[in-house]
């Protein structure tokens, strides 16, 4: 019995017994519903919310920041940051977009958004 195996650069094919012919194939078969079984089991964290019950957007310090502050003051903070900080601000803590959710509004990653809003964040703290 002949048995082929593929690789990047080239096919080697062997010559074997009936026996180990039968014993090669069924690995092969065995190894590749493994393979499969495992690849079913994965979820990519886009499948999943970023807020709500799985993940959390909560800022401990922002909070306490922010609860710590007279209102006055943080409205006067919030106005000094650039427009679009505002917004996202406004969208994320005001409105309950969920960062996935604005990212996808603006054609842009979650990661980037994360990345916009802990600069908003660091910017806000300095300015109260």
């Amino acid at each position: 019995m002949k048995i082929k195996y593929k690789f990047a650069n080239e096919t080697v094919e062997i010559e074997v017994t009936e026996e180990w012919g039968s014993i090669l194939i069924d690995l092969d078969r065995q190894e590749y519903n493994n393979n499969h079984k495992e690849t079913r089991r994965h979820c990519p964290l886009s499948a999943y919310s970023y807020e709500g019950e799985v993940f959390s957007v909560e800022d401990e310090n922002l909070t306490k920041l922010i609860e710590d502050t007279e209102p006055g003051k943080l409205l006067a903070a919030i106005l000094k940051l650039s427009p679009k900080q505002q917004e996202l601000i406004r969208s994320i803590y005001i409105d309950k977009i969920s960062v996935n959710e604005y990212a996808k509004r603006h054609g842009v990653t979650q990661s980037a958004i994360s990345h916009r809003l802990a600069a908003a964040k660091k910017n806000l703290k300095k300015l109260i």
